[in-house]
């Protein structure tokens, strides 16, 4: 390909509107119906203003209650798969025995269904017959087995572990390719000043990775905003109201129940979250990364 051809600026019109009428139209649509009673009860459509994002931020509902269930969700996962991902990824890029069989033991999960592995774990953390409350029984230590998905204590942190489980062995590749992009002449050089194994990390690998962590960080946020399939499988929100609820599960509810301004009101919350919050993450993690 020449890269110094220029083409024609129809191109990028075409693509353009392309994008707008697939993506944006529809998403204003959505937004402009958010300010209406908009629902399968009633076929007349009347502007009602915020009542709508009234009705969601109001302490009298359990919307505020699954907002911040989404922004906990976001932050946890995201906090945990990062550090996990990259100490798999230090530790996988060093000369141990089969590296590349253990590489894709720890990617596998991120591979596989989401929806079949939630469906896979209702049965593990299953409080009576499960695999590991009854592993825990007969190894004498029956005191740690716990209601995992069926108590409001257990049932969130639960529904976060799995998901770090499933989630961490492809921050680790992404991890894994930022690492070896890295040129050895930088740890040659500190090898032969007599730098230690952490001041190689701490002042070469993790300075160089940061445009990487900033990529898995925005990945992470999105993912946590519009996470379902798990939430969905796992728990479907309970157990009892709102315990485990997050924003898209919330969105279906409504929009299968025919609430569909609510519905929409919610989206729009979470279209806001996603843009807000990303811009300000790359921006923070962008600010004082490293060049080669």
């Amino acid at each position: 390909m020449n890269k110094n051809k220029i083409y024609p600026m129809w191109f990028a019109v075409l693509a353009l509107l392309i994008y707008s009428v697939l993506f944006v139209l529809p998403g204003l649509i959505g937004i402009g119906y958010s300010f209406t009673d908009w629902s399968s009860y009633s076929n007349q459509l009347h502007f009602v203003g915020l009542e709508n994002f009234k009705t969601v931020f109001s302490a009298d509902e359990n919307y505020l209650k699954i907002i911040k269930n989404t922004l906990v969700f976001t932050l946890g996962t995201t906090i945990i798969k990062n550090i996990l991902g990259l100490a798999l990824a230090v530790l996988l890029t060093k000369s141990i025995r089969l590296l590349n069989f253990h590489r894709g033991v720890m990617f596998l999960p991120s591979v596989l269904s989401t929806l079949i592995l939630g469906m896979i774990f209702t049965s593990i953390l299953n409080p009576s017959s499960g695999l590991l409350n009854t592993f825990l029984r007969e190894i004498g230590l029956g005191g740690l087995a716990k209601p995992w998905l069926t108590s409001p204590h257990y049932a969130f942190k639960s529904v976060m572990a799995v998901d770090i489980w499933r989630g961490t062995g492809y921050i680790m590749t992404i991890l894994i390719a930022g690492i070896l992009s890295i040129s050895q002449d930088y740890y040659e050089a500190c090898s032969i000043d007599g730098a230690s194994s952490w001041q190689k990390f701490r002042f070469i690998t993790l300075p160089l990775l940061l445009p990487t962590l900033a990529t898995t960080t925005v990945l992470n946020v999105i993912y946590g905003l519009k996470v379902f399939d798990m939430i969905y499988a796992l728990t479907n929100g309970g157990p009892g109201k709102a315990t485990t609820e997050v924003l898209y599960t919330a969105v279906f509810k409504k929009f299968g129940t025919g609430q569909y301004a609510i519905g929409t009101a919610l989206s729009s919350v979470m279209f806001v979250f996603m843009v807000v919050i990303g811009f300000f993450m790359i921006r923070m993690m962008t600010k004082d990364e490293v060049q080669e």
